[in-house]
């Protein structure tokens, strides 16, 4: 999959995301801001974000770090995330180190930094990224970075970056013409669906996706023997105090049951979806007896 997206910081002012969605751009990275003082959050950013979500947009973040030692940028991860509090992102946060403070560090430092940063994102559950140039993502970033952190790689008015390893974003240009925005801006392509990560795995601010118990069973609506042995169970369970609803003894699946299986499967951990099958009915029968 190639999902088209821009980026955008202070520089840009202000942008009419519905421009930009009508142009077939789907997501839009925002700078947040940037060292380890709140002080320095993009003044852009709130803005950006709410008119990026209300043009329908899906959002990430990313942080412009010149942090030189592995406990400044820890200090500038745990501002970037002051900034971003109580926000939703689809897309990843990214820690931006590119900066020239940080081209004559060693690739230790440099893999210390990354971890700092990208581990406390982590810690608090938000999906982290490394944002730098292809040169720079190779002969500074350690290997072990590159691996256990996506990359969104920098290269410009190319056919592919020159970058032999595993990335999920590519910023393509800086140069780009995008409706809605003055200027020039960044274009990027995603080749992951974050969105989907994200959800899935509860971070960036969601909840994590319940799975399902059972995808068949007896549901709203059935009346057979094997329904009516269902019930008896729940009536077991309610006599047990395990339910609070008592359902009619007869082999109807109608309301009552209903809400008795999603108080159950919801108690359970699992995804409330009416449906009773064999692994409720292995699940109930364990607590029951």
């Amino acid at each position: 999959m190639k999902t088209k997206g821009i980026d955008v910081s202070k520089w840009q002012g202000e942008v009419d995301f519905n421009k930009v969605r009508a142009e077939g751009y789907e997501f839009v990275i925002i700078n947040a801001g940037f060292g380890r003082y709140i002080s320095q959050k993009d003044r852009y950013f709130e803005t950006n974000y709410k008119n990026a979500r209300a043009a329908g947009l899906k959002v990430g973040a990313y942080w412009y770090s010149y942090a030189v030692n592995s406990a400044d940028a820890k200090k500038e991860a745990e501002t970037f995330l002051a900034a971003v509090e109580g926000k939703q992102f689809e897309y990843p946060l990214a820690y931006d180190i590119e900066d020239s403070t940080q081209s004559g560090l060693s690739g230790k430092v440099i893999g210390d930094m990354i971890n700092a940063f990208c581990g406390h994102l982590e810690s608090k559950g938000y999906y982290a990224a490394i944002y730098s140039y292809a040169s720079f993502l190779k002969s500074k970033v350690p290997a072990a970075c590159r691996s256990k952190y996506d990359v969104w790689v920098a290269n410009f008015d190319v056919a592919k970056p020159d970058y032999p390893y595993e990335y999920g974003m590519w910023q393509y240009t800086s140069k780009g013409k995008v409706s809605g925005v003055s200027g020039s801006c960044d274009c990027d392509y995603a080749y992951k669906d974050y969105p989907a990560i994200m959800k899935a795995q509860g971070l960036n601010g969601f909840s994590r996706a319940k799975t399902v118990l059972d995808k068949t069973g007896y549901k709203k609506g059935d009346n057979t023997i094997g329904s009516l042995a269902l019930k008896q169970l729940l009536l077991a369970a309610y006599h047990k105090k395990l339910i609070t609803i008592k359902v009619d003894n007869n082999g109807v699946v109608g309301s009552g049951t209903e809400q008795a299986v999603n108080y159950l499967l919801e108690k359970w951990g699992y995804q409330p979806n009416s449906i009773a099958g064999e692994g409720f009915i292995k699940k109930l029968g364990a607590e029951i007896y």
